[in-house]
């Protein structure tokens, strides 16, 4: 959805060509907040129905915006100082912002970026604490009618690919260590073997260097002769993971370390119980013992002991399942989120 960059307030830029947790919010949240204000995003590779505008035209970009200045709201450390070389370099007329989700003390170069910002939001009370200036917390939310649960599971499972009959545990998100996917194909062997109904199915990115990790995934999964019943699927180029999310019985988080994540609200939105670490929002996110269980990180036998109730008890999975939809939508609707931001957008512009 192209827009002329010279009639809108607020530019979210997303200046990183592979997908990421980052985009996905970007991408989700500009077209809601472009419901009540002036805003679009620009970058190398957005989906097509998002409010954009060519990443070539950001130099061009008029000196004021329709309201006088413009808000540009970075996300990572590029994005935060092409901000600062628009507005110091250029000449634009920008107030910036920048949203942290990270939950671990920011480099030098990332605390001298940051405390270069006219506001800063939070995505957690945690990430708040690492920040080291002033910051508003702003949960992230979901768009709980994207990631609703299916109307007919089975005709979806059989449109993916995916066996319709059998119990399926998901891990979505990027492949590597942090994400903890060595965790969950550790704990899918053994859990696997114990139901041999069961699948597991793991999709997410994987960058060059990555490319090892996955390699040595992929052997232990063959010899554990599982190769039919655990896979790993290409990465989903359409930018949404929501069928996936529908798709599935059980959703396992097994993070190390994590900034806010998202996938396990996706989860619950979509009427799915989830497992999960005690690290990055889980904790916000996760009710235990209704929408799903929460283990220590690094602890493949309690992964495997919460997983293991969920897979025998259907009764249970159910409950949950019921539970973990109603709490995303009552607690974590994107609006939320959206006016939130909007508002400090509003403040800032106001000030001019």
């Amino acid at each position: 959805m192209k827009v002329n960059p010279n009639t809108i307030d607020i530019i979210a830029p997303n200046l990183k060509r592979r997908y990421s947790g980052v985009s996905s919010t970007v991408f989700r949240l500009v077209p809601v907040q472009a419901e009540t204000i002036a805003i679009a995003t620009t970058g190398p590779v957005l989906p097509g129905d998002i409010p954009q505008f060519s990443l070539a035209r950001l130099p061009f970009l008029s000196r004021s915006g329709p309201s006088g200045y413009r808000v540009w709201h970075s996300r990572r450390n590029i994005e935060m100082l092409a901000g600062m070389l628009l507005k110091y370099v250029l000449r634009k007329k920008l107030k910036l912002v920048f949203t942290s989700a990270a939950q671990r003390r920011h480099s030098g170069y990332s605390r001298w970026l940051i405390r270069r910002m006219d506001a800063v939001i939070a995505a957690s009370g945690k990430a708040k604490s690492y920040l080291g200036v002033p910051a508003t917390v702003v949960l992230h939310g979901i768009d709980t009618h994207e990631f609703a649960p299916a109307p007919d599971r089975r005709a979806l499972r059989i449109k993916l690919g995916l066996d319709p009959n059998a119990l399926i545990v998901g891990c979505f998100g990027r492949i590597r260590a942090q994400k903890g996917t060595d965790l969950f194909v550790e704990a899918m062997i053994d859990l696997l073997h114990r139901h041999p109904t069961a699948q597991g199915i793991i999709m997410g990115g994987v960058t060059r260097e990555q490319q090892a990790f996955v390699d040595e995934l992929k052997r232990k999964i063959g010899a554990a002769d599982l190769a039919d019943r655990l896979r790993i699927l290409p990465e989903d180029k359409d930018f949404t993971i929501a069928p996936w999310f529908r798709a599935i019985d059980i959703y396992m988080a097994p993070q190390r370390w994590e900034g806010f994540g998202l996938t396990p609200l996706e989860a619950m939105s979509c009427g799915v119980p989830v497992v999960a670490t005690r690290v990055g929002a889980f904790e916000d996110l996760i009710a235990t013992n209704e929408t799903g269980f929460l283990v220590p990180p690094n602890d493949v036998p309690q992964l495997i002991e919460a997983t293991d109730k969920l897979m025998k008890d259907a009764a249970l999975r159910n409950a949950m399942a019921k539970a973990a939809r109603l709490k995303a939508v009552e607690q974590h609707q994107i609006a939320h989120e959206a006016n939130a931001i909007n508002e400090i957008y509003q403040r800032l512009l106001s000030e001019g």
